[in-house]
């Protein structure tokens, strides 16, 4: 069945919205004080986030669940013809696609602030407050940060790709699995934003919501998350279509 604008607009929204409500809920439950989920760790946050990937992908199974900009530049350098079924590669449709995903990724942000809203308002280190939202280099060094997020980004998109290439059909359970090795193996110099729209919409959010005790949102780091993973994005694109 054809899908319309309006429902890749809708379901990209739906979709990269619980992303981010899992995603970012994963991070406060282990980084806010109070928390039943407290001091959890990396490992916790790692498998949270590929849940809230696998989460995602179901809920936008409508548009293809790009949920992320960068997967969207990959299949447009891949050479797709389609986004989903009746929806063609052009530039009005890239633009519908990367709507949903960034007023998604914003929307799921506010939600879970609203979830942990009494464990924001609770004393903690401003930097942690924005961690719950987005990405932050362990060693801050742009250079070295975007090409961490450029490596990461390109292995989540050129395995996506490889994935269209296999009869398992595992769908969102591999999708999950690969956000979680991604983050074991390769999150821990930026955190792994591997998506524009996860970093960039929740560091909106940061910015305008009335966090109690908030600092800076960083935005002298911002282009990092969204720039490394677009590169990273087009050149498993490019990769994959070379190699069809």
């Amino acid at each position: 069945m054809d899908v319309t604008m309006t429902q890749v607009f809708i379901s990209e929204v739906i979709g990269t919205a619980i992303l981010l409500l899992l995603g970012a809920g994963v991070v406060a439950n282990v980084i806010l004080p109070g928390t039943k989920g407290f001091n959890g760790g990396w490992i916790v946050i790692t498998f949270g986030w590929g849940l809230a990937v696998f989460a995602g992908v179901y809920a936008a199974y409508r548009s293809g669940a790009h949920l992320n900009p960068a997967v969207t530049f990959g299949l447009l350098a891949n050479g797709a013809e389609e986004y989903a079924p009746g929806v063609p590669v052009d530039a009005m449709s890239t633009l519908v696609y990367l709507a949903g995903e960034m007023v998604g990724a914003f929307l799921g942000a506010v939600l879970a602030f609203v979830a942990y809203k009494k464990h924001f308002d609770e004393d903690a280190d401003p930097a942690t407050k924005l961690a719950v939202f987005s990405t932050g280099p362990a060693i801050r060094s742009y250079s070295w940060n975007f090409l961490t997020e450029v490596l990461g980004t390109f292995v989540l998109v050129f395995i996506i790709l490889m994935f269209g290439n296999t009869p398992s059909e595992l769908g969102p359970l591999a999708v999950a699995m690969l956000v979680v090795g991604i983050g074991l193996s390769l999150g821990g110099p930026t955190g792994y934003a591997i998506n524009p729209a996860r970093d960039l919409g929740p560091r909106i959010a940061h910015a305008l919501l009335p966090i109690k005790g908030k600092g800076s949102s960083d935005w002298g780091y911002a282009w990092v998350p969204v720039l490394g993973p677009i590169v990273g994005g087009v050149l498993a694109g490019l990769l994959a279509a070379g190699l069809a």
